[in-house]
């Protein structure tokens, strides 16, 4: 498994996701999305072969994910005084986003 492959993919998906409905903040989220990602890496890629070779599930995997969630941080759109609430439901969104695509490359 290539992930500096899957890692551009996620970028790319994450940074469309929020750069079409932030689209005034588009650069900075995706200044947010990359330093979320490099800061992940290690543990995407170890999580990642552990899902592939059914060491862990499914489930096990999204719970991984979701511990990662106060990692991301939306500089540029707290900023902007989006609420907590709705920060968490595009945090949520991200780990799903993560989630789905991660599950599409195995």
């Amino acid at each position: 498994m290539d992930i500096e492959k899957l890692l551009k993919q996620l970028k790319q998906e994450l940074v469309t996701l929020l750069g079409d409905k932030y689209k005034e903040f588009k650069p900075e989220i995706q200044k947010d999305i990359t330093a979320f990602l490099d800061s992940s890496k290690e543990k995407l890629e170890r999580w990642t072969l552990l899902l592939a070779s059914s060491s862990i599930t499914e489930e096990e995997f999204s719970w991984l994910l979701k511990s990662q969630q106060d990692l991301i941080a939306l500089k540029a759109l707290q900023g902007a005084g989006l609420s907590k609430i709705k920060l968490n439901n595009i945090k949520n969104a991200i780990i799903l986003t993560i989630f789905k695509t991660v599950l599409l490359s195995i």
